[in-house]
């Protein structure tokens, strides 16, 4: 299995790839990149926008990571990416009838 980072709801899973797929889509950010937001506390898993880049492709979200990227939460500690490129999974939670996205 390749490289898989964890913080809280948050997984990363390294995928192998050396160039973006055809059709992603670079999302907008302004600062910083957010990959899930705390319900209660407003607290936030992102990383600096100047050390990665989000896309959108296939219903996946995909970070690249750049040299330096590091995911910061203020209730986990840092995590320092390797360069490459990940799929963002966000944890599920069975809801009856359903699945939703869990929230901190």
């Amino acid at each position: 299995m390749g490289i898989q980072y964890r913080q809280g709801d948050v997984l990363l899973v390294k995928v192998d790839l050396d160039a973006l797929p055809q059709g992603a889509v670079q999302q907008d950010v302004d600062g910083r990149i957010v990959l899930a937001y705390g319900e209660v506390t407003g607290h936030a898993h992102a990383i600096d926008a100047t050390l990665a880049s989000m896309y959108q492709w296939k219903g996946d979200r995909l970070l690249e990571a750049k040299v330096g990227a590091r995911l910061v939460h203020e209730e986990h500690n840092p995590i320092d990416l390797e360069p490459g490129y990940y799929r963002v999974v966000q944890q599920r939670e069975y809801e009856p009838g359903s699945y939703r996205t869990v929230i901190d």
